[in-house]
């Protein structure tokens, strides 16, 4: 690519023709070469000025960094200047990259440059890195590393855009320049209507080459409402040479078709040439895939061959269906050529042309008729849709407030449904009391009755008191093991490990989740470790525990939800 500081530069011409290297930086020379590849070393050297030298940075560094390039950038930062170091020094180091119109200097040891162009910029760009020292001085305020790199600058920005407008309005211009050449020109204005140019129009009716110009001036003023009394027999004339131009175009058609019959005729003697080429080509690709030729062929030229032969062949089937689609044409031609020529079927077109005409005129009768028919049709459709319309939306609101009732009536459902187990298993509890409560009392009368007799034979007996408390004791102990009977009696203990073993699991399963999980989350955790358990197991076995496991329900409605949770150390502290 060029260079952006000189156009056409070759920066490998130096390495070719083996030149040492100029110094771009030489008074007079101006010429910074663009960046070499980067698998060269870039080869700098020592630029000396009038008050100062610089001196190129190690070759084996990396190059020094730069920010990315504002758009328009014109201006430098300048950064690592010796702290004696002038305006005027400055100046003079970097005017030999082009003109300078603003220089800004800080007390800091650094500038900013303003450059006239933008090419000047990438001069700049060369020194950094650089060592840049005053006269001979050994001194450290006389020395530094320089540092150049882009700047922001509003003015640079300001210029950039509007540089880019102008750009911009000469693309619209090129744009509309070349719109305008494009389109096409415009019809010529027509002239009013007035006697002489009626003469005139009626002169270049009569002429050929300007019949198509005056034909349209005529109808203009024809759809205009020029022809009155006075005018209408100049108008009738111009009409009248205009039907004169019939026989012409007539004429000129004929001379047109026949034209065309000979480019057709030429071109069909043509494609039957080009078949005929086509069937020896396809001829000679048969003959050379017999045996006798297509052994003496390596499977390369077989190849080829089979593949040419294919393209030919299809190439030849095409083209012979074009020219059976001509003849084709040809022969329905000749037969509606024939089919007018037979005088016989004149007469009767002759005697059949009032009873044609009649038949026409009732088709398009009843044609009209059924378009009519349709359009009412159409009128009274529109008139329904607008009714359906009305009624569909008046049916979606009903839709929905049916759909929302119809779900408070499932939440409803739901939530009887729940209740009606509560009450069941409320009742059945109930049952298990009542049932309870009469064995104690039967229990506690028998253990009446036999402490009666024991108190009897007691005293009968001569036996002390002491005797008849150690019986209390005995039937307090008997009712409270018939007590332990009836509850495990109620709840049945566990019929194998297995169920020992996923209760504890379950156990352990609703203990991490405090807030309780449905069956479904319940199944398919125990699913992973054993894929035969099904949910109704594992619900039946969380019923037959209700001092361990107990059931909720969260949710309103249709939100409705069962969850188990596990509740056997509320039982332990309650117990």
């Amino acid at each position: 690519t060029d260079s952006i500081c000189v156009p056409g530069f070759d920066p490998s011409l130096s390495m070719m023709t083996g030149i040492t290297p100029i110094n771009p930086m030489i008074p007079g020379m101006g010429l910074v070469p663009p960046p070499p590849p980067t698998d060269v070393p870039v080869v700098k050297e020592i630029i000396h000025c009038k008050s100062c030298t610089l001196f190129p940075p190690n070759p084996n560094l990396p190059p020094p960094s730069t920010r990315e390039r504002p758009p328009g950038c014109k201006t430098v930062f300048v950064g690592g200047l010796p702290e004696n170091a002038t305006e005027e020094i400055i100046q003079e180091v970097f005017e030999q990259c082009g003109d300078i119109t603003a220089i800004r200097k800080s007390k800091k040891n650094f500038c900013h440059i303003r450059f006239a162009e933008e090419f000047m910029v990438d001069k700049a760009i060369y020194l950094s890195g650089y060592r840049m020292r005053l006269g001979s001085s050994t001194d450290k305020k006389d020395s530094g590393r320089l540092h150049v790199d882009f700047a922001q600058a509003r003015d640079d920005f300001y210029e950039w855009e509007c540089k880019q407008r102008m750009l911009a309005r000469e693309e619209r211009h090129r744009r509309k320049m070349e719109e305008d050449r494009l389109r096409p020109p415009s019809p010529p204005a027509i002239m009013h209507y007035s006697e002489h140019e009626a003469a005139l129009l009626a002169e270049k009716l009569k002429d050929d080459s300007k019949f198509s110009e005056a034909i349209t001036v005529l109808l203009t003023w024809i759809e205009r409402g020029e022809v009155n009394r006075r005018s209408a027999n100049q108008f009738y004339s111009m009409v009248q040479s205009a039907n004169s131009h019939v026989r012409r175009l007539m004429n000129e058609k004929a001379a047109h078709e026949q034209e065309m019959e000979q480019a057709k005729e030429s071109f069909k003697n043509a494609l039957t040439g080009i078949l005929t080429q086509f069937e020896q080509i396809v001829a000679v690709f048969n003959a050379s895939t017999r045996q006798k030729a297509w052994d003496h062929f390596s499977k390369a030229q077989r190849k080829n061959i089979d593949i040419w032969r294919k393209h030919s062949e299809e190439l030849r089937n095409a083209h012979s269906e074009q020219l059976m689609g001509i003849r084709r044409e040809e022969e329905m031609e000749m037969s509606d050529d024939d089919s007018g020529d037979n005088p016989t079927k004149k007469l009767r077109v002759d005697d059949s042309a009032l009873a044609a005409q009649a038949y026409a005129l009732k088709e398009e009768n009843d044609s009209l008729r059924w378009q009519l028919d349709a359009y009412r049709n159409e009128v009274e459709l529109l008139k329904q849709e607008k009714g359906q319309l009305f009624r569909t939306e008046e049916s979606l609101t009903k839709d929905q407030q049916l759909q929302f009732l119809q779900q408070t009536m499932q939440g409803m459902q739901q939530q009887l449904l729940s209740i009606q187990e509560e009450l069941n298993n409320k009742k059945s509890e109930l049952e298990q009391a009542k049932e309870e409560q009469t064995h104690t009392q039967a229990m506690l009368k028998v253990l009446q009755e036999q402490l009666k007799s024991a108190k009897e034979l007691a005293e009968i007996n001569g036996h002390d008191e002491s005797q008849a408390n150690e019986i209390n004791v005995l039937t307090v102990a008997l009712v409270n093991q018939d007590r332990e009977k009836n509850s495990e009696k109620r709840s049945p203990g566990l019929k194998s490990e297995k169920e020992a073993l996923l209760i504890g699991i379950i156990s352990t399963f609703l203990h991490v989740h405090p807030f309780g999980a449905n069956i479904e989350y319940l199944w398919s955790y125990m699913q992973q470790l054993d894929s035969r358990i099904s949910a109704n197991e594992i619900e039946m076995l969380l019923m037959r525990l209700p001092r361990m496991f107990k059931q909720e329900f969260t949710g309103v409605g249709a939100t409705l939800e069962k969850r188990w949770k596990f509740c056997a150390f509320e039982g332990i502290k309650t117990v």
